[in-house]
């Protein structure tokens, strides 16, 4: 009796292209890479990875209260070191092409629920709030609701505050998305609770 094999079983995982590339052949009829709904095995992988992250992160408790003892009659979360800020995004460099905002969300983070991220930009950027992941990864605009147009970026800059518990997804919308794919203008920020009072 013939045994399937994990292949078999399980064919979406891009057989038939490692096979090409490494000149083995394996018994089966595998979905190329290219077939799985336009992610490939290295997008596949960073979404998990980014999801796991974010989730670790946002539902960390660093500072976490410590709930009184039996005696005490206290169950306030202790006061807050400090507020809400105002990001500038990009810091010194801004909202501007050819830098890679997603490593400075990386490094400036955490990012907290009523920090407000300020856009500083010349009149050839706007700033997009994608609805989800593999809109991000795709630079598609399609569903992409616009923030920020090409005329709020002077002066002060464009501030978006961050009001709710789940990823955002920023990118520049210019140019059919040549700023968001080419000159890597987008980022995502999950903003985390803060465990304390103002």
């Amino acid at each position: 009796m013939h045994q399937p094999s994990y292949f078999t079983l399980f064919p979406s995982f891009g057989i038939n292209e490692l096979t090409s590339k490494y000149s083995t052949t394996l018994p089966c009829s595998c979905t190329p890479i290219k077939d799985m709904g336009g992610f490939t095995i290295a997008q596949a992988l960073v979404l998990i990875i980014v999801a796991a992250s974010m989730l670790a992160v946002s539902t960390a408790n660093r500072g976490a209260p410590q709930w009184p003892s039996r005696g005490s009659r206290s169950h306030q979360l202790p006061k807050c070191k400090e507020g809400p800020k105002k990001i500038i995004v990009g810091g010194s460099e801004q909202w501007r092409f050819n830098f890679t905002y997603t490593e400075w969300a990386l490094t400036n983070g955490p990012f907290y629920i009523n920090d407000t991220l300020v856009f500083k930009y010349d009149s050839r950027h706007s700033v997009y709030l994608l609805p989800n992941l593999r809109s991000f990864l795709n630079c598609d605009l399609s569903r992409a609701k616009l923030v920020g147009n090409v005329t709020q970026g002077g002066g002060k800059g464009f501030e978006y505050k961050l009001q709710e518990w789940k990823p955002h997804y920023f990118a520049c919308g210019e140019h059919d998305g040549i700023h968001c794919n080419l000159g890597q203008m987008k980022f995502f920020v999950m903003p985390m609770l803060r465990w304390c009072r103002s």
